[in-house]
């Protein structure tokens, strides 16, 4: 048992460093300090001095997380990684995850699908290639099958080679079957796929169709 003698705030950290019987004792969030009615001349034993540092530990850890979250969405394995690089032990980070997932801040499902999105939206590529990110980044593979399983490489692959044909509208055969074609084998398409699409597109340069 301990009483608190003072509380010094850290505006710059949002942070209530607490001392107990004249002593530093732990250092709390101070929104923290307030729902947990911290005042001078409260006691605290020792077991609530330990349930209120890991309280503010799963926030800290809670915090990051979310943090890493506002840029765009993650997967599972990439916010434990965040996280542990960050310092944080697996217990901790355990919790957060479960509390995310609970909230589901973190969905792999939903992840996945939103970078096959991206991708296809901004820069296609093939459904193998996608799958191949997708694992690195964590995601379960019959996740990563799901949602790729439907996709058109086809399809995929002319809207990729277009985008760069138009680049390369000055280019004589050789030349613009040389770049196109490394271009597309690069985002994983497969070398009958880019095949078609490249002479495709060769066709329709030299009609003037784009």
């Amino acid at each position: 048992m301990g009483t608190i003698t003072a509380l010094r705030s850290s505006d710059a950290k949002k942070q209530v460093n607490v001392f107990i019987d004249g002593l530093f004792s732990f250092t709390i969030d101070d929104e923290l300090a307030v729902t947990n009615r911290l005042e001078v001349g409260r006691h605290l034993s020792a077991e609530q001095i330990e349930e209120l540092k890991e309280a503010n530990l799963f926030k800290s850890c809670y915090d990051a997380a979310l943090h890493y979250l506002s840029y765009r969405p993650r997967s599972e394995n990439e916010v434990k990684q965040r996280l542990r690089r960050r310092g944080f032990k697996d217990k901790v980070v355990g919790d957060v995850i479960f509390k995310l997932k609970e909230r589901r801040l973190i969905d792999d499902v939903a992840f996945s699908e939103y970078w096959r999105n991206n991708r296809l939206s901004f820069s296609p590529r093939s459904g193998r290639l996608i799958k191949l990110e997708l694992r690195q980044k964590g995601v379960a593979a019959e996740t990563a099958n799901e949602v790729i399983k439907d996709l058109d490489d086809e399809n995929y692959v002319y809207e990729a080679g277009l985008r760069k044909a138009r680049r390369l509208s000055s280019s004589d055969y050789d030349d613009f079957r040389r770049r196109l074609y490394g271009y597309l084998r690069r985002r994983g398409f497969n070398y009958g796929t880019v095949k078609c699409a490249v002479a495709r597109l060769w066709q329709e340069k030299r009609s003037g169709s784009w």
